[in-house]
Formats: structure tokens, sequence, C-alpha cells
């Protein structure tokens, strides 16, 4: 019987990408915690040993369907639409997971959901997974990789529906899965024109909006005494009108999969609370 064996919200943004003098010049001398963050995630990663990873990304859009990506290797050079500039030229060549992606398809059939897979090979990657490779490592360690998509014509029931299939094709395998939600708490982007608040671009404080920061931190409470439940209860009227980057795809669908509004998972934060032009990002782990 296959099992979830950790679960967590990962930050993606780009600055992450750039080079430690870029990004401490960003932080007044001061480099990023998410960036501490990522070994600390990636040493809970290998404790547990999964043997294939989910990367819920928020930044693979698509209309119809949660698609599952299917191909069995990933490899090519990425390039960002959004920030060019820096974000380019980024190798990459990872596994896949075909077998676990068709268990996904087939187990949301047979629910009712839209999960469906896709194997193409000029399907572009997008950096909310392709980042997550280059930091965890994933490469080196060749461990599989299987993305799923946030289909945007969904309201949010849908989202924890797609996560209810993919925890359910997890447990009738025989593999030991981590989950990866890539994507931000609020995502409200600064102006172009902002100044910031606090020299140290990454503080909190640079966040879009006071009521903002308050938000996140209280459904950051919520996760770190496992109360799920209670971030389902405000969703409607609070979090999906801020809104958490994808409209919060990528955490319903990693809550649908670990049990949804039962879930009591805790989450341990493995970074400090940051800024990235106006996001607010974490990293968060969940382990049974």
């Amino acid at each position: 019987m296959g099992r979830i064996v950790g679960a967590a919200i990962v930050s993606h943004h780009p600055g992450l990408m750039q080079c430690e003098e870029f990004r401490r010049a960003m932080g007044a001398g001061e480099d990023s915690d998410l960036i501490a963050g990522y070994a600390r995630l990636r040493k809970k990663i290998e404790a547990v040993k999964p043997h294939a990873i989910i990367v819920l990304d928020s930044h693979w859009f698509t209309t119809g369907y949660h698609l599952v990506d299917g191909a069995a290797r990933y490899k090519g050079i990425y390039v960002s639409d959004e920030m060019p500039w820096y974000l380019n030229g980024v190798h990459f060549d990872y596994r896949g997971h075909p077998q676990l992606a068709q268990a996904i398809e087939a187990v949301s059939r047979e629910q009712g959901g839209y999960n469906r897979v896709i194997n193409h090979p000029l399907l572009e990657r997008q950096y909310a997974t392709v980042n997550l490779v280059k930091h965890l490592n994933l490469e080196h360690n060749d461990t599989p990789v299987v993305s799923v998509s946030s289909c945007q014509n969904c309201e949010w029931p849908h989202f924890l529906k797609s996560g209810e299939a993919i925890g359910e094709a997890i447990r009738r395998s025989d593999l030991d899965v981590v989950l990866l939600a890539s994507g931000a708490l609020s995502h409200k982007f600064n102006g172009i024109d902002w100044q910031p608040n606090h020299p140290r671009l990454f503080h909190e404080s640079n966040v879009s909006s006071r009521e903002n920061i308050e938000s996140d931190k209280g459904a950051l409470e919520f996760m770190a005494s496992g109360r799920h439940d209670q971030i389902l209860d405000r969703w409607q009227d609070e979090y999906r009108l801020k809104p958490w980057e994808a409209y919060g795809a990528h955490y319903l669908q990693m809550l649908g999969a670990m049990g949804g509004r039962e879930c009591r998972w805790k989450g341990e934060a493995l970074s400090a609370y940051e800024n990235a032009r106006g996001t607010g990002n974490i990293h968060v782990w969940f382990q049974p």
C-alpha cells in the first residue's frame, strides 16, 4: 500500500534562481532564508526516502482539466517568458513517473473528477517545477517527478477533489510519495514604481499589504496546529479573495490528497516568511 510520507508548501519565486551575490544585494547583505530553507527541506525529503515526488505547479495553468504530466523523462533548457532577462538558460534533466500519472487519471475518472494525463514531447516546463527540481537536487538523486497543473476554470472544491484522486492513487500503489505544493500564499504584486518599506527586499514588511501579512500569518498558525479545517472555513471569504497564488490550487490539491477537512498534519516552518515583489512566501513541511 502506498503512502504520502511528507508534503510541503514551497516557494519557487524567480529571485531565488539568481546568484548569491545578487540575492545578497537585494537583501542588504543577507541572503534569502528561503535558500537555507531549501537545504532544510532537502534533509526532510531525504529522511523519508520517497519513490516519487508530485509537484502541484501553481504556474501551469490549464483549462478544462487538471493535467498530470506523464512523460518518462524531461530534458531541455528553460527560459522564462515572464522574466527572461535573468531566468534563462536553466538546463534540466530529470525522470518522470508515467505509471503514477496514469494511476491518478484512472482514479479521477472513477470518481468523476477532472485529472487527465498529458504526454507531449514539446510541452514546456514551468519554473514552479523547474526551480524546485534544481534547488532540491532532484536531478542528482534521480527521484521521479510528476507535475500537476492548476485548472483555471475551477472552483476551489474542485482542487480538493483533484487532490483526493491523487491521494487515492498513491494509496493503491506501492509508492512512498512526497507532495510539493509549489507556490506562495497571498499573491498580490507591488506596483512597478513601488518603493520598499525595508532595505532588505525579502523582509516581510515589503509584502503588498499589512492585511495580507496578517492573513498569511493567521493561515500559518492554523497550519502549525494542524487545523486545516479552519482554513477551509475561511477560504471563500478570506484566502480566495486575497488571493493566494493560483487561487490556492497548490495548497488545496495537497490538502485533498492528505485527507481534506479531516487532515490534522501539523506544519513546521522551514524558512522565514518573506516578501517577493509583494507576495508572501515560505516553506512549510507536513508529515503524518
